[in-house]
C-alpha cells in the first residue's frame, strides 16, 4: 500500500494542487484547512509523513510541530515545512524546532515529490550490507530500531537529527565538509546554507551530553565523528 501524507494548507488552491500532485505520484493525501481537522485525523489514522504550512488559522505550523514533537507516538514522524516564510532565519527556526525538510512557495511540485521520497526512504529501515549496529564510547546506535543512547540514557532524535549522526557514525574519523554532510544528509540538490548542518549540529551535541564530544568541529572544513565506527 503506497504512503499516507496528511498536508494543513489553509490555501485552497495550493492544498489542492499538491494533493493532486501526490496521488498523481503514487501516494494517498489528504488535506486539511486547519489544526483542528488534522488532529482528528492524525487520531484516527497516523500517516507517513506530514506537510506544514506555517500561517494557518488558529494553530500555526510551528505550534502542530512543537506539539508532533512532544508526543512519543509522532515525535518521530517526518515532517516538512511548507510556507511561504521562506528567508533563511525562518529555515534554520523550522529545522531547530524538529522539521525535517523546510521548502519556501512557491514550490515546484515535482521537487516537492522528490524530497517527500527522500524524506519516506529515510523513515524506513534500510537494507543492503552496511552495519546497522554502533558502539563508540558511551554512544550506542541501533539503525534498524532507531534506538540511541548516551551513557545508557535514551536519546530521542528527529529523523533529520538521527539521519545526520548516523552519517556521522558510518564516516567515523572522515573529515567532512558542511556542503558533503548537506548533500548525504538531505538527500536532493537544495538551496539550504550550510548554517543548516551547524543548527543540528549543536542541537546534536546538547542531546547527546556526554556524548557530544565524540563528534569534533574540524575549523574551516566541517566536522568528524570520533572513535572506532
Amino acid at each position: 500500500m503506497s504512503a499516507l501524507i496528511y498536508l494543513v494548507e489553509d490555501d485552497t488552491g495550493i492544498r489542492e494542487l499538491v494533493i493532486y500532485t501526490l496521488r498523481n505520484t503514487g501516494f494517498q493525501a489528504r488535506g486539511f484547512a486547519g489544526a483542528r481537522e488534522f488532529w482528528q485525523a492524525l487520531r484516527e489514522t497516523p500517516p507517513a509523513l506530514v506537510i506544514l504550512d506555517i500561517m494557518l488559522p488558529g494553530e500555526d505550523g510551528l505550534a502542530i510541530l512543537k506539539r508532533l514533537r512532544s508526543a512519543e507516538a509522532t515525535k518521530k514522524l517526518p515532517v516538512m515545512m511548507l510556507t511561504a516564510k521562506g528567508a533563511e532565519y525562518d529555515k534554520v527556526l523550522g529545522l531547530d524546532l524538529g522539521a525535517d525538510d523546510y521548502m519556501a512557495k512557491p514550490a515546484g511540485m515535482m521537487e516537492l515529490v522528490a524530497r517527500v521520497k527522500s524524506l519516506l526512504r529515510r523513515g524506513g529501515s534500510g537494507g543492503g550490507t552496511e552495519k546497522d549496529e554502533f558502539r563508540t564510547g558511551p554512544l550506542y546506535i541501533n539503525i534498524p530500531r532507531h534506538v540511541v543512547t548516551s551513557a545508557g540514557e535514551d536519546v530521542t532524535l528527529t529523523l533529520k537529527e538521527f539521519d545526520l549522526l548516523v552519517y556521522l557514525a558510518r564516516n567515523s574519523g572522515i573529515v567532512l565538509s558542511r556542503e558533503r554532510i548537506l548533500q548525504a544528509v538531505w538527500d536532493y540538490p537544495l538551496a539550504l546554507e550550510t548554517r543548516t548542518v551547524d543548527t543540528h549540529i549543536l542541537t546534536l551535541r546538547t542531546k547527546l551530553k556526554v556524548s557530544a564530544s565524540l563528534i569534533k568541529t574540524v575549523r574551516g572544513i566541517g566536522y568528524k565523528m570520533e572513535g572506532p565506527a
